[in-house]
């Protein structure tokens, strides 16, 4: 395996587009540093240490900032405003058939699409923009000793809305910029980097806890084989497949006989990617967030308590929620229909199975199975955070959307290297002695828009090949 990495330094357009890629992400992590004006980083960072937010109401949108948040940074948005419009352009291609048309009008009709998105990741921006800085003068206005802003008011809101808007701008446009010159999806790696930046001072807090005494060295030991078995698990789930065979039939062309190949229709156990966590979170932050409103009162106060993460009734209701959106994406990104008239007019049929509705209705029993396992795959890796530290007193939070996330962009990533490689006539990562270099190994993602299930083809696009 080493040596099939020591190949990429010699293909001179690959290096140069890793290159590219690692320096836009070293100008994203040091923009993650400059502070919004107006702002005490230091009395920001205190204060969610001191709230708990990290890990309740604003904690998604921190671990994806890379903890720009926390530092209320011009990145401090991110790139969720852009990821929340994109989700939203793809639940409306279901309900308005003017974006249906579009997507299927081939590339310009998605590039109309994805310039929708980002006048949309606009909009979204300056809202979120705008909650924020009234979020920071409501919490300088609790705290005032602690100094948090220098000035509030109007002057702060606009200027705050200005500086967050434009970070999601240059944030979103760097992710194009590597998407096109660089390896993989850009905005899938801005995030993933976002994820990773957290790891050394979660292991430095964990290798402290265990020094001091407060872990134990069986709570240590059992982390350590939970984040193995995990990683191994997901990267194992992430790349299953359930194979439909396929029998094409056979015609004749002049005097030839063409057809009569078996292949099959790949049906990927995780339809939905990582949508469904990503829902399901934001749909649990929302009445934790309409309720601090209310702190005051004792309805307030017990909604609070009822969505803390950690807690028994929340771990159970962001179960439910990530059940429902496993069957629901599923349901919108994948058409049985319209693979069975696919393969109809392929000539591809199912062996033992009647092309048309009766095929229509085998791929959705066999979707609604696989959805059944994947969903209980992705609760059970998103609450085993939750798990570890009500358990064994583990402030280590690894695992749930990041692990996802981070484990999908990393096998499209070494996808899109192999490719490279192979056809630069080198050895992809998973060659075997008599091997043909022209097939793929890794089973990545890297036929999709993005990590997160934005995908405009069907699974029998693979086979039709």
């Amino acid at each position: 395996m080493a040596g099939k990495f020591r190949n990429i330094p010699k293909i001179p357009e690959l290096r140069r587009r890793i290159l590219f890629g690692l320096a836009l992400l070293a100008v994203y992590r040091m923009g993650v540093f400059i502070t919004v004006p107006g702002v005490d980083r230091t009395a920001m960072s205190e204060m969610m240490a001191a709230g708990g937010d990290g890990g309740g109401v604003l904690g998604l949108v921190n671990l994806f900032t890379g903890g720009a948040l926390e530092l209320m940074s011009i990145f401090a948005l991110g790139i969720m405003p852009y990821i929340s419009a994109a989700i939203i352009f793809q639940l409306l291609t279901v309900v308005v058939p003017t974006i249906e048309r579009l997507k299927k009008e081939g590339e310009a009709g998605r590039k109309k699409v994805n310039q929708y998105t980002r006048y949309a990741t606009v909009v979204l921006g300056i809202i979120q923009g705008f909650g924020i800085s009234l979020y920071l003068e409501n919490m300088h206005s609790s705290n005032p000793e602690m100094g948090l802003l220098l000035n509030p008011g109007w002057g702060f809101r606009l200027m705050t809305v200005l500086t967050l808007t434009a970070g999601t701008i240059f944030v979103m446009w760097l992710g194009e910029q590597i998407t096109e010159r660089g390896v993989g999806n850009g905005i899938s790696i801005v995030i993933t980097a976002s994820i990773i930046a957290f790891f050394p001072s979660a292991i430095f807090q964990t290798y402290s806890s265990y020094e001091t005494g407060a872990m134990t060295t069986f709570a240590l030991g059992a982390l350590i084989v939970v984040i193995v078995v995990a990683i191994t698990f997901t990267t194992y789930m992430e790349t299953a497949q359930r194979r439909v065979p396929l029998q094409y039939a056979k015609r004749m062309v002049g005097r030839k006989i063409y057809g009569g190949q078996t292949h099959h229709l790949p049906l990927r156990v995780n339809m939905a990617g990582v949508i469904p966590p990503i829902f399901a979170m934001s749909i649990m932050m929302f009445p934790s967030t309409v309720s601090s409103y209310f702190g005051d009162y004792a309805v307030g106060q017990a909604i609070q308590q009822i969505f803390l993460p950690g807690d028994w009734r929340y771990n159970v209701f962001y179960s439910i929620a990530i059940v429902f959106f496993c069957f629901f994406y599923t349901a919108v990104q994948v058409n049985p229909m319209d693979i069975a008239d696919n393969l109809k007019k392929s000539n591809a049929f199912i062996p033992g199975i009647r092309p048309g509705k009766k095929t229509a209705e085998y791929i959705d029993h066999s979707l609604t199975r696989l959805t059944a396992v994947a969903s209980a795959y992705i609760t059970a890796i998103c609450v085993m955070p939750y798990f570890l530290i009500d358990e064994f007193g583990v402030d280590f939070y690894f695992g749930g959307t990041g692990l996802l996330i981070i484990v999908v962009v990393g096998l499209d990533t070494l996808s899109q290297i192999e490719n490279h490689l192979i056809t630069r006539h080198y050895e992809g990562f998973g060659a075997r002695p008599g091997v043909s270099e022209g097939s793929s190994r890794i089973a990545g993602r890297s036929g999709e828009d993005d990590a997160f299930g934005d995908d405009d083809s069907t699974p029998d696009d693979d086979d039709r090949r």
